[in-house]
């Protein structure tokens, strides 16, 4: 993180970084390789004729990172944080099932008044 004024700044939410920063990692990352590459080079040239197994690992290396170099500058972006670990999800209910005989649980009273099965029962 950078540091204003000698203080670090902490970040508070699970944001990205911004676009301009990332760009800018991403080209630091790639002009790094191409100076080992560069540095490659020379070594290949320097060490031609003096260590040919070593100039020839140079070489190879030389060759090959850009490649790898153009890969990792064009990784993309970081993955957006997950949530929170204070999100608690709701509790799940329990289902019902069917009644022991497989059939219909016991019928259910209608707002106008008692369930037709239950009319003049327990009474009188």
């Amino acid at each position: 993180m950078r540091k204003l004024g000698g203080t670090e700044v902490v970040r508070i939410t699970g944001a990205r970084r911004g676009l301009a920063e990332d760009v800018r990692g991403r080209q630091r990352r790639y002009v790094i390789s191409m100076g080992i590459r560069t540095v490659s080079v020379v070594l290949t040239v320097v060490l031609w004729n003096v260590e040919r197994y070593v100039a020839m690992s140079t070489l190879v290396l030389g060759a090959l990172l850009p490649y790898v170099a153009v890969v990792i500058a064009n990784a993309g972006r970081e993955r957006p944080p997950s949530l929170p670990g204070t999100f608690v999800p709701a509790p799940t209910r329990p289902v019902l099932t069917a009644g022991p005989g497989g059939g219909p649980a016991e019928p259910v009273a209608e707002a106008d008044g008692p369930a037709r099965g239950d009319q003049g029962a327990g009474r009188g």
